[in-house]
């Protein structure tokens, strides 16, 4: 019991000289010396080379808003692919070697879309989706009227041999 006294009496007198070796600190209730000495402390600093930080501003935006038109062109480019796989799905019939068609367009988009992968010119990438959207389109208008022209076909035998 005593050696846990000392123990506390020795760590209380090392805690007094360590406070007693402090330097003075200044209480935030003393306030400053001077208006100046406060308006030193508080108000933030100009830096002094103004051009730079405004500079670094400026490639900060640049390189974000590079970030996000590469984000809007790859879920763009992605969306387009999907539509084409989508597409493709309607064309069922085998071409000249025997092969479904469906897979000829989907191994064509697939093949095109890697060799385009590492573009990053932005006006080229935007050439590419639009160019992209137009073929998806043909394809799509061609099938529709390939097959109202089946139909009529079909409607005018039907209308002939009845």
């Amino acid at each position: 019991m005593a050696v846990a006294a000392r123990a506390r009496t020795a760590s209380s007198l090392l805690r007094g000289i360590a406070i007693s070796r402090r330097p003075h600190l200044r209480s935030i209730h003393e306030g400053p010396d001077t208006i100046d000495e406060l308006l030193d402390r508080h108000l933030a600093k100009k830096p002094s080379s103004s051009s730079s930080s405004a500079a670094a501003l400026d490639d900060d935006a640049a390189e974000a808003e590079a970030r996000r038109r590469l984000t809007s062109t790859r879920r763009e480019a992605l969306a387009l692919y999907r539509d084409i796989l989508r597409v493709t799905r309607l064309f069922e019939w085998p071409d000249d070697r025997g092969v479904p068609w469906r897979e000829t367009l989907r191994a064509n988009a697939r093949r095109e879309f890697e060799e385009a992968r590492g573009e990053r010119d932005p006006e080229v990438v935007a050439r590419l989706l639009i160019g992209g959207r137009d073929a998806v389109q043909q394809a799509l208008d061609r099938l529709a009227e390939a097959s109202r022209r089946m139909v009529e076909a079909e409607e005018a035998k039907r209308r002939g041999g009845a």
